[in-house]
């Protein structure tokens, strides 16, 4: 709860960063910054989800276009990782993007497995029907990224919104 308390006491543009961090919307940052205090982390949580439904295709393609894809994790076996970049690179060829996916609740063991077949299975989409894919990943990286964060208990009150914070 000390994370929603700093957050809420938070100046806009500290609340702002914060919610940059787990997606590169301003749009979607000042929208959820603006309609602070949330009683709850589940009101946040919903609040940022709507917002995220809200966003247009220009400020869709500015988030998406800040995400990266993520590395293998530390280990992995060299086919692996050649088959994850190449997943990646045909991915990013086919729809102008990096591959978005929420991995929330996918045990660390099952990541890469989860990845790849959810980059081979979503080349087949067409661009339209890929884009509400993403978007909707995207919402679920958010609302992640944003419940982790404030679950860190954000030391040093709204000051400490702003360090970085590594993804569980």
């Amino acid at each position: 709860m000390d994370g929603l308390v700093d957050f809420n006491a938070a100046s806009a543009a500290e609340a702002e960063a914060l919610l940059l961090s787990c997606c590169r919307s301003l749009r979607w940052a000042e929208r959820v910054a603006a309609h602070r205090p949330y009683p709850t982390l589940d009101a946040l949580l919903a609040a940022a989800d709507e917002a995220g439904y809200d966003l247009s295709r220009a400020e869709l393609d500015e988030a998406l276009a800040a995400e990266s894809s993520a590395p293998p994790l530390p280990g992995a076996p060299p086919a692996a990782r050649t088959a994850l970049r190449a997943a990646h690179a045909a991915y990013e060829s086919s729809f102008g993007h990096a591959f978005v996916i929420s991995l929330d609740g996918v045990r660390p063991g099952e990541r890469l497995d989860r990845v790849l077949v959810g980059i081979r299975s979503r080349l087949g989409n067409e661009p339209e029907e890929e884009r509400v894919v993403a978007a909707d990943e995207l919402r679920r990286l958010a609302r992640a990224r944003l419940a982790f964060r404030l679950s860190e208990g954000l030391p040093g009150g709204p000051k400490g919104l702003t360090r970085g914070h590594s993804e569980a």
